[in-house]
């Protein structure tokens, strides 16, 4: 998404987040962002706090590969309004325009958005959506095996009402939030729920089994990535961790990433620099300090590559105050 596009939707222009502070707009967990192309992390941003909930509106101008896990006691609904199909998914289930999320505080959600998103989210505590489903179904908890669900929500009578209802978030947003109704957590959380249970199975997306392997190749390789990320990686070790061949990782990082595993490595480690370096003390801890602990040697190399993904030098973004001390508005 180039700058501008922001504009033509109909919201705000695109800016510059420090990663970490874009990383924590969720404000009651942080979500993890591995860049995925070399757009830096540009975005625009509108949110609120209304009645106990966080209200969110965002577009997203790069491609990125995110992780969160909420707190037992908050649960997310979300709605996406435009995406690319071929580069956003969500547990390796692909995301289209139209389609709403549920998730529940159960484990790590992981998944992928292309530049040029535009989603809507509701956090929200989770016995309010207990309370709604108890009035709904007399039921306070949703079937077994959803605790993440993804359905269209723009097809069938009250998933038409939904969509209208997330379409009207941006304007809500619009001058610091001034445009939410009082009953607005309640009108959107009864037009969700009852989407939700309502529909139909061929509503709900599902993985080709090549989609699948890819994406369970991916996370093998990913977490073996993560847990070695201070030394030095070889590609047969990767290849070891996921079970496969070198052609058969480099299949399923270019169908869920679009890139390489080398590429996704290197990515890794300079988003994790980056997290690093925003929320460390530039007292005691140093850029060499960071960059070695994400497995990053050649300092020289390190600041340009930076520099050229997050728009600064390393220690520019150490000598600012902590990024998680703020939030976008």
């Amino acid at each position: 998404m180039v700058d501008g596009a922001g504009e033509a939707a109909g919201v705000n222009p695109l800016k510059t987040f420090d990663l970490a502070t874009l990383g924590g707009v969720l404000r009651v967990c942080d979500i993890e962002l591995v860049l995925l192309d070399a757009n830096g992390p540009r975005a625009s941003v509108q949110s609120q706090v209304h009645d106990e909930s966080l209200f969110l509106f965002a577009t997203c101008g790069f491609q990125f590969r995110g992780r969160f896990m909420l707190p037992p006691d908050w649960c997310l609904l979300g709605f996406i309004h435009a995406t690319d199909p071929e580069r956003s998914w969500c547990h390796g289930l692909p995301l289209t325009a139209g389609m709403a999320v549920t998730v529940l505080p159960e484990g790590i959600s992981e998944f992928s958005l292309s530049a040029g998103t535009q989603l809507s989210l509701l956090l929200t505590p989770t016995r309010r959506l207990q309370r709604k489903l108890a009035e709904l179904t007399l039921r306070s908890t949703l079937p077994s095996g959803q605790a993440l669900s993804v359905f269209m929500g723009d097809t069938g009578t009250g998933a038409t009402r939904l969509a209208q209802r997330y379409a009207q978030l941006p304007a809500w947003l619009d001058g610091g939030g001034q445009g939410l109704p009082d009953d607005a957590v309640e009108r959107l959380l009864h037009e969700h729920v009852q989407a939700l249970l309502g529909a139909e199975s061929q509503e709900r997306p599902s993985c080709s089994r090549a989609r699948r392997t890819h994406y369970l190749i991916a996370q093998r390789a990913e977490n073996f990535m993560r847990q070695n990320l201070r030394r030095y990686i070889y590609m047969h070790e990767i290849c070891d961790a996921a079970g496969v061949s070198e052609r058969a990782l480099r299949y399923a990082f270019e169908d869920l990433f679009g890139t390489s595993p080398n590429r996704y490595l290197s990515m890794l480690r300079l988003c994790a620099a980056c997290r690093g370096l925003s929320t460390a003390d530039a007292h005691r801890k140093s850029v060499k300090a960071v960059a070695l602990s994400c497995g990053l040697w050649d300092l020289s190399r390190f600041a340009d590559n930076y520099r050229r993904v997050f728009g600064e030098l390393p220690r520019d973004t150490l000598m600012r105050a902590p990024a998680s001390m703020g939030h976008p508005a």
